[in-house]
Order: structure tokens, then C-alpha cells, then sequence
């Protein structure tokens, strides 16, 4: 899992991406590099080589941006411009730049971590029964399945990445069977969400989450056709420092910085129950500290140990394609999020980790 999710297939794409760059518009220039805003790293008790270390390497791994926090007090913001050979990703998943000279970006597959926290929301809200079938809210003849085996899908199998359908979402077994880490049948969540709450995504992200937690830079975006034909043809865009809040929202057991509940502490905490099919994944987020992980891929391979081993047990992560990472660690109060393309390093997980337990106090 130190490539994370989706990476070999997004970078797959990305590749048919560049045959088409003349068609996509490309933003003009590159965004500068902004200075860290933080305390002196002795003053929060983190170790400045180390922190110094961290940074550095982060910055040589293609990223855009990275965000430290830990109780609530930036420790670390940086962000970094694009260089010129940098076409694909511009074109496939870069949308402006922020006020704070942040890449906007497409986050891939951060965004399902975004939708598992709406889904609780709606609960709260009394909209939506996860345990209710799929077709309860959209309607039947969603899938590729039988009548009979797609009325067996729950919402709730497809927040759990177990629905026991292929990703032309035809019928591959039965739910709760077997893990596959199903894109386009997680992506039947957005509509399931838009029938339960009877408004489009966009609102509900902006008035039940967005707004209400501060991510002033978040929104969805129809991504470029190539990568929309994936099965999931809208994109999150959003910001280190929004990606940040979210990861802060998580640690604050549902509640904004600002003293807002969010989502209730029962319904975060559902998102971050190990499932029986894969210990390392609950709904829609990943986590650590599990006896085995199952990856991801047409065949995803098991193997035993936690998702990331030099990370916490306690770690839960919004991780996309193309290693963009939101690491949530209540038992350290830490929040940590990278952005930017896919990681020259293959270890690119296990090595952050020993970098930030090297510099974050008490390491």
C-alpha cells in the first residue's frame, strides 16, 4: 500500500491524458512557493532538523503542498510550484490557484473520504439509512446485476468497497464477500446522496460541510473527458489547508474550529470501523493497525501487517491517486496532508512516517 490507492491506473490514464493535451485548456503559469507559517519548531517541542529533514524530502517527491498540524497549531505549511514538464497532471488535475497560492487541485480519490463524512451527515440528518438498498433511493436498474442480486446492495456496501460488483458494476459475487476497491460503484454514492437529500452535490457539500468547516476552496468540478470515462466524471477541488480542516473536523470528533458540530461523534466513528473484509478500510476511509491489508486492482493482493507500519495504529487517511494524503492521528493530535503528483519514492509512505516520528515531540 505505499503507492496508494489507484496510483498504477490514474498514472495509466494520465499517460492517454497527454495525447490529448491540445484540447484541454492549461492554465498560464505556475503558482510561487509560499513561506511556512508556523511556530519555531523547539517552541511546539518538534525537532527543527528533523522537521527540516521532513520538509526537504516532501519537497523533492513532486508535491505541491504540504500541512502539519498538531493540536490545532500549524507546525508546517509549504507549497511548491509545478515545473514546466508537469503537463499531464496540470491539464488533468490542476484548476487555478487559491488566494494563498495553493494549487487548486483535483484530489482523485480523497474525495470518497469527503463523501463518507456527507453520507454520515445525512443520517444525522434522518435522509439516509445506510442498511436500506441502493435502489431504495435511485431507483432499480442502477447495475449490470439481476433484480434480485442488486437489490442485496446496500448503501452501506458500497461506502465499504464490498458490494460484490465488477467496475462495469456487474454482478461478481455477493455482498459482503469479498473487498474490491470499486470506483465507479462507489461513485453511484453521489446520486444516492442527491435522491436522500433532494438537492445536487455541490449544495449539500457547500452547506453541510464546506461552509460550516471553513474550506473556503473546496467544490466539485466536471473533470476532462479521458479521466471522467474512469466511472467517476466529477472531481473534488480543493486545498492543503481545506484538505487540513477536514483532517482537524475529524480529530475535533465532528466539530469545526469555529465550535460547529458537523457530524455526530457517532457517525465519524462508524466511518473508522474496520470492516470484515479488508482490516485496513472502514467507509470510505482507510486505517491502520489492522492484522492484514487487501490492496487494491482487479486482484487485490493480502498481505499481513498494518497499511502503513512506521504510522500509528491509531491513523486513519483520505489517501488519492497519485499520493495526495490526509493522515488523521488522534492518539498524537496530528494532522498531515500532501498534495502534488505521484512520489519518485515507491517507499514514499514508510518514509514520511520515519521522518515525522523523528521530528514530531516525543518520537
Amino acid at each position: 500500500m505505499t503507492n496508494g490507492p489507484g496510483r498504477r491506473s490514474l498514472a495509466a490514464l494520465c499517460t492517454v491524458v497527454l495525447v490529448t493535451l491540445s484540447a484541454i485548456a492549461i492554465p498560464a503559469g505556475a503558482p510561487r512557493a509560499q513561506p511556512a507559517r508556523a511556530e519555531p519548531a523547539a517552541a511546539a517541542g518538534w525537532n527543527a532538523a528533523a522537521l527540516d529533514e521532513l520538509t526537504r524530502y516532501v519537497a523533492s517527491q513532486k508535491s505541491t503542498g504540504l500541512v502539519i498540524l498538531q493540536g490545532g497549531q500549524l507546525i508546517v505549511e509549504k507549497t511548491w510550484p509545478l515545473p514546466a514538464d508537469a503537463r499531464v497532471f496540470r491539464a488533468a488535475f490542476v484548476h487555478g490557484t487559491a488566494a494563498d497560492g495553493a494549487l487548486l487541485e483535483d484530489v482523485a480519490s480523497q474525495q470518497k473520504s469527503f463523501v463518507a463524512i456527507l453520507a454520515g451527515i445525512a443520517v444525522d440528518k434522518g435522509l439516509l439509512d445506510l442498511s436500506q438498498p441502493v435502489s431504495a433511493y435511485i431507483g432499480a436498474g442502477w447495475s449490470k446485476a439481476t433484480p434480485l442480486q442488486e437489490a442485496a446492495i446496500t448503501v452501506r456496501h458500497l461506502m465499504e468497497m464490498n458490494s460484490g460488483l465488477k467496475e462495469d458494476l456487474g454482478f461478481d459475487a455477493a455482498p459482503d464477500i469479498k473487498f474490491f476497491y470499486n470506483t465507479p460503484a462507489y461513485a453511484v454514492m453521489k446520486p444516492v446522496l442527491e435522491a436522500a437529500a433532494k438537492q445536487p452535490l455541490a449544495e449539500i457539500t457547500q452547506a453541510w460541510l464546506a461552509r460550516p468547516a471553513a474550506m473556503h476552496d473546496t467544490a466539485w468540478l466536471d473533470r476532462p473527458a479521458l479521466i471522467a470515462s474512469a466511472g467517476n466524471p466529477t472531481g473534488l477541488v480543493t486545498t492543503p489547508r481545506d484538505i487540513a480542516r477536514l483532517g482537524q473536523l475529524v480529530l475535533n470528533g465532528g466539530v469545526s474550529d469555529a465550535g460547529v458540530r458537523v457530524i455526530s461523534k457517532a457517525q465519524l466513528d462508524a466511518l473508522f470501523v474496520p470492516t470484515k473484509t479488508n482490516p485496513s478500510y472502514g467507509r470510505l476511509w482507510w486505517l491502520n493497525g489492522g492484522a492484514e491489508t487487501v490492496g487494491v486492482g482487479s486482484n487485490p493482493r493480502r498481505r499481513p501487517g498494518p497499511l502503513i507500519g512506521a504510522a500509528p495504529a491509531d491513523m486513519v487517511a483520505a489517501m488519492g491517486a497519485l499520493d495526495r494524503k490526509l493522515y488523521v492521528v488522534p492518539s498524537r493530535k496530528l494532522v498531515v496532508v500532501r498534495t502534488g503528483q505521484a512520489a519518485p519514492d515507491r517507499g514514499f509512505d514508510e518514509q514520511l512516517w520515519r521522518l515525522l516520528v523523528r521530528a514530531m515531540p516525543g518520537g
